[in-house]
């Protein structure tokens, strides 16, 4: 799955985004399914049968219907189903394919997902096909990933990506402050060791290096567009040496600023 081209889901006419109507029903079949197809329950309620095992489904019900499956549905009239479905076929080189049933707690990527796929392919926008691909793929590592993860484990690891992303976000908009790993840490409640190994980890490069690339983008834009000279912008983004500050800035750039300026 991890490995496998994007081109190896082949989408299939029968894609949307629908409120079903009160009498609507899914009638089982004579003859299976063909392709593969990604059920999702936006809301409502009401029961799908799988090969004849019943599941009763709300917002976050996820099938996978099989190439040979047998389906049939119903739901509650006056709480009507909203679902996605998509259609398609995989290659047989995949051969990591998502279970058949779950029910997402955490929806709101998944669903994310989902209306960036229906929408490109309703809209159709330059290269729409290559990128509904993509999204496929991305709706398929996400059902795998929440097989391999304990929901109490993906719960914290959202947590944990949520508090280093801020904090990272927190240094850009803030270059010129003297930034402590342990005040960092602090602001994600992190020990600061444990910060630090998830900050590289998370974010690609060490605290100090994300640190010090945040002070010299932002010293390229006060050079080249706040009208500052190379001291002020020193200055501004606390430096206290103005020869320390040039060597940082070429080491990183290539350029001395006063080149920039």
């Amino acid at each position: 799955m991890l490995h496998a081209s994007a081109t190896s889901y082949v989408l299939k006419p029968g894609i949307a985004k629908i409120t079903c109507e009160p009498n609507w029903k899914w009638l089982k079949r004579e003859k299976p399914l063909e392709n593969f197809d990604l059920f999702y329950v936006w809301s409502g309620e009401g029961q799908v049968v799988l090969n004849d095992q019943p599941y009763e489904v709300s917002k976050g019900s996820c099938f996978l219907f099989r190439p040979g499956d047998h389906t049939s549905a119903t739901h509650h009239p006056q709480k009507p189903l909203t679902l996605t479905y998509i259609h398609f076929n995989i290659d047989a080189g995949v051969t990591e394919i998502p279970k058949p049933y779950r029910q997402l707690t955490e929806t709101v990527d998944f669903e994310h997902l989902l209306a960036r796929f229906v929408r490109l392919h309703v809209t159709q926008p330059f290269g729409a096909e290559v990128e509904t691909q993509l999204v496929l793929k991305q709706l398929m590592i996400y059902l795998l990933r929440d097989e391999c993860e304990e929901p109490q484990d993906r719960k914290l690891s959202q947590q944990l990506t949520t508090s280093v992303h801020e904090v990272a976000n927190y240094i850009r908009q803030n270059p010129g402050l003297s930034h402590r790993i342990e005040d960092l840490a602090k602001r994600a409640q992190l020990s600061p060791r444990y910060f630090s190994v998830k900050f590289k980890e998370l974010i690609g490069v060490s605290v100090q290096n994300y640190i010090i690339r945040s002070r010299i983008e932002r010293a390229e834009h006060l050079l080249h567009h706040a009208g500052m000279n190379v001291t002020e912008v020193a200055d501004a983004l606390g430096y206290r040496d103005i020869f320390f500050f040039s060597r940082q800035f070429k080491q990183y750039t290539g350029r001395s600023p006063s080149e920039i300026r």
